[in-house]
């Protein structure tokens, strides 16, 4: 519904509205003063002088009034506290302002000729048309000042008593009716701008306080994802120096003289133990892909060895679930690091085993153009449209409140999302709820030309390694186990809690190798230590770095030292891979 333009506009909009008005005096007020001027000298004559320069006096005095009032209210302050008593001045200015041009007509018609006439007539009519641009703002303030002024013409044309002079009252009638329409749209188009400024700044303005918002929310999830890379970083390490050794010392000890029943004790706490392990690795896997240090070893490698030992590892698992596990067979060779791939898939499988209740799994490959499409395929709980995406999250897991540990972090698809966009291959996901879902890696087909590399499965047995090994480690618990275990494969074993003491140490019998935790006391790294140790005793003493940080900086300044970089908690067959490639034949 349209806003009566006769009607006073709430304060914040009047105030505009009079601003408008006030603000155009300014720029009327010399020709105005000059109009009056002219007027008195063209239409001067004996009989109506005096009258016409009073009227003229009265004229430029009623306009300089009216700028001097328009200038010492224009300001805020004074608006926004009085703008309805404003406004009532400004109509009684107009008002008187009417009457005196009006009175033009009564002054000078009588004595005035044929042109004299029409000047008169044709100025005040020019009055009138200007107020509609000027003052058609604050309507009340524009009748006050045309109605008089064009009504008192009308009524002298009409008392002139010649039919012509009648037709001419009420042509200014009609004009005067025109210019009231004129006027009353202005007046709306006035009002309509500045209520829309007005929401536009409020707009503005809500939106200003929005983005804050969001911004405080931004820098408070930012703080909070930093806080708790921090956290998962300090739990992690402090979780996998106990756990670390605790494997290490089952090692050992399931090479000892053990009962049957010994024996078992001692398998059902290695399941235990590695069942921790693989979490904090899997926790280690997500932060290595946020730091960005994975870099991928690329080369042609036969997918069919990879399928086969993924199978093994997992069937049982799908038995214990009454899950049926299959798998079909191919022959296709494809271009990506094998490692990787098949960390990818290991996270696909698991997750498909932990989702699925009934039916089963099956892992495929097929040849899609210049890839080959790598296919989990499951019957389980299937995923929301609305989910599929969000599935890829880290620590987002469906159907989970109670955080069942057997169904893993939640991080799973997140690491496998990151390490198909860091090998540059694309996973996606189709699924339909209650029935089942199937995850997607497509990987390009090595040409006939690259030579396939075989991905070794298995490792034989460890021999005896024979050399001097010094262990560095402020974890007391760790050095010990770290002995034990060195020993166990022929190794003459020292170790120390410092680099100050590994260096005393070294001084009197020289390591053939060195082995040194990457955090030590003090903030001191394990770098400071094997480069001490190397400065000491030359730069090619073979050294290992092993660490329980998942900081994202941590593992990028480890990666860059060149140092071989392994993560606790270590199987003792990793350990014995590791010394064995940086040992000297």
């Amino acid at each position: 519904m349209r806003a009566n333009p006769l009607r006073l506009a709430e304060s914040r909009i009047l105030v505009e509205q009079l601003r408008l008005v006030l603000g155009n005096v300014g720029s009327t007020v010399v020709p105005i003063c000059l109009l009056a001027v002219l007027v008195l000298f063209s239409l001067s004559s004996d009989s109506n002088a005096t009258a016409l320069r009073t009227w003229c006096a009265a004229a430029m005095l009623a306009n300089l009034y009216a700028f001097y009032y328009a200038r010492k209210h224009l300001p805020d302050a004074i608006l926004a506290r009085q703008p309805h008593r404003i406004v009532r001045a400004l109509i009684a200015q107009r008002a008187i302002s009417g009457l005196v041009w009006g009175a033009l007509i009564w002054i000078t018609f009588d004595t005035a000729s044929l042109a004299g006439r029409i000047l008169a007539i044709a100025v005040v009519a020019g009055m009138a048309g200007g107020a509609v641009s000027t003052q058609s703002a604050v309507l009340p303030a524009f009748i006050a000042f045309v109605f008089p002024a064009v009504s008192i013409v009308a009524l002298k044309l009409w008392l002139m008593g010649d039919p012509a002079y009648h037709a001419l009252g009420l042509v200014c009638l009609l004009y005067l009716v025109s210019l009231f329409d004129q006027a009353r749209s202005s007046a709306r188009a006035a009002r309509t701008t500045i209520e829309l400024r007005f929401e536009n700044t409020g707009l503005m303005e809500k939106l200003r306080q929005e983005t804050l918002v969001a911004e405080n929310a931004r820098r408070q999830a930012e703080q909070g994802n930093v806080a708790k890379s921090k956290f998962l970083a300090a739990a992690s390490h402090d979780l996998r120096q106990p756990i670390h050794a605790q494997g290490l010392f089952l090692d050992v000890l399931s090479r000892t003289e053990l009962t049957p029943h010994q024996r078992e004790l001692v398998a059902c706490v290695g399941s235990a133990s590695q069942a921790s392990a693989e979490m904090l690795n899997t926790l280690l896997d997500f932060s290595r892909i946020e730091a960005g240090v994975i870099e991928p070893q690329v080369r042609a490698f036969r997918l069919q060895p990879l399928l086969n030992k993924i199978e093994r590892e997992f069937e049982p698992q799908a038995d214990a679930r009454g899950l049926t596990y299959r798998s079909r067979e191919n022959t296709l060779v494809v271009l990506s690091d094998p490692a990787l791939v098949e960390l990818i898939l290991r996270n696909l499988v698991s997750n498909a085993i932990n989702y699925t209740r009934c039916g089963g799994l099956l892992v495929a490959c097929r040849k899609h153009g210049d890839h080959a499409v790598l296919e989990v395929w499951d019957t389980g709980i299937g995923i929301e449209q609305t989910q599929q995406r969000e599935v890829f999250r880290e620590f987002h897991q469906l159907g989970n409140p109670e955080r069942d540990r057997h169904k893993g972090l939640g991080l799973g698809l997140a690491i496998a999302d990151g390490l198909a966009r860091t090998l540059g291959h694309d996973l996606s996901l189709a699924s339909t709820l209650h029935r089942g879902s199937v995850f997607r890696l497509a990987l390009p087909i090595a040409s006939a030309s690259l030579t396939v590399e075989p991905v070794s499965m298995e490792h034989g047995k460890p021999q005896m390694l024979g050399a001097r090994a010094l262990v560095i480690d402020d974890d007391e618990t760790v050095r010990t186990a770290m002995i034990h275990l060195l020993r166990d494969w022929g190794c003459e074993c020292e170790a120390a809690e410092s680099i100050e003491e590994a260096l005393a140490l070294a001084a009197r019998h020289a390591p053939d190798l060195v082995i040194s935790d990457y955090r030590l006391r003090e903030k001191r790294t394990g770098l400071e230590a094997i480069a001490a140790l190397r400065e000491l005793l030359g730069s090619d003493l073979p050294a290992l770095l092993i660490t329980g940080d998942t900081a994202p900086d941590r593992l990028r300044e480890a990666l860059a030292s060149g140092i071989p970089l392994l993560h606790k908690p270590i199987t003792p067959s990793h350990l014995y891979r590791a010394l064995v490639t940086i040992l000297p034949p």
